[in-house]
């Protein structure tokens, strides 16, 4: 037999025959791992298989490359203590779906994992939005696309950053912009540490984000941002 124990966040779930469901989860060693979880749909356990959710997780099967069971623990149901905040649970399911479509199966990135976390802990505060945004830079960084915001890729200087390149992912100044404003994707304040996040500087860093994310990560096999990012962002 062979199996591992881990921490985990549920990032989806697909109903499988009558009762159970194939679980996929981030892992804080394993990567983004799947599973059979028996039972799925009976009262007992229901919430557990909900994306959001923390768990302890025991993964078991005969041979390391077959699908194996779950074991789960609930630690923490973060998806039902924001059902009355419909855009924060929005927010939550669109990091799940990012997560769950974006991250290779069975390949560490415990600095998504920890980044993740981090971020459940924070969807039920003041500055959840900002956080959601820099995940996703993170996000980006851990598959091998970070963004370089440090200084303009123009001048060199690292004053007065205000958009980024679309191709290269560096910040340019307004003196380095030039003529190309236009063709420039902004660059919101708070990324850089300068300033709060206001409503239009989170859709701002969606929009950079998100623009990334589809050129470098879902371009690649064709496919469009998860449907619950793609909801998200046009209900923030």
């Amino acid at each position: 037999m062979e199996g591992f124990d881990d921490n985990g966040i549920v990032l989806s779930a697909h109903a499988y025959g009558d009762s159970s469901a194939v679980v996929n989860i981030l892992c804080e060693h394993q990567g983004r791992h799947a599973g059979m979880l028996r039972g799925a749909s009976s009262s007992r356990q229901r919430g557990i298989s909900e994306p959001g959710t923390r768990v302890q997780a025991r993964w078991q099967a005969r041979l390391s490359d077959h699908l194996g069971n779950w074991s789960l623990e609930a630690m923490r149901y973060f998806a039902a203590e924001l059902l009355d905040q419909p855009l924060r649970l929005s927010g939550l399911q669109s990091v799940c779906g990012l997560a769950d479509a974006a991250l290779p199966e069975r390949e560490a990135h415990a600095d998504v994992y920890y980044a993740t976390e981090a971020l459940l802990e924070a969807m039920d505060g003041e500055f959840w939005a900002p956080v959601l945004v820099m995940w996703e830079i993170k996000l980006l960084e851990s598959l091998g696309f970070g963004l370089d915001l440090s200084r303009c890729a123009v001048t060199g200087d690292s004053a007065n950053l205000t958009y980024v390149s679309p191709k290269s992912g560096c910040a340019v100044s307004e003196e380095g912009a030039g003529p190309y404003k236009e063709r420039l994707l902004s660059l919101p304040g708070f990324l850089i540490g300068q300033g709060m996040a206001e409503p239009a500087d989170i859709v701002a860093g969606l929009r950079l984000t998100g623009h990334f994310l589809q050129r470098h990560v879902f371009d690649v096999t064709n496919k469009p941002l998860p449907p619950a990012r793609l909801r998200f962002a046009e209900s923030y």
